[in-house]
């Protein structure tokens, strides 16, 4: 799956989690830029993308992420 894809899906789930269809990603994006993006709701996202996407991350990998690139990434690493 490329780049491109997966974010487009990935636009879909913080949508989703979030409840806000005017939310637009990018590879810098951080939790700071997503209105109301805290702890819990940071759980909920990695849940969501957990079974979207069909993969598991371990609680390491999940600490490391800073950006939505950086997800990204782990993403086409799991799903290659």
């Amino acid at each position: 799956m490329s780049p491109s894809q997966i974010k487009s899906r990935l636009t879909a789930v913080f949508r989703s989690t979030f409840h806000d269809d005017t939310i637009e990603i990018g590879e810098t994006t951080t939790a700071a830029d997503v209105p109301h993006w805290d702890s819990l709701t940071h759980v909920n996202l990695i849940l969501a993308v957990e079974h979207d996407f069909a993969v598991r991350f371990t609680t390491r990998e999940v600490r490391s992420l800073k950006t939505v690139g950086e997800l990204i990434g782990l993403i086409q690493q799991k799903t290659s």
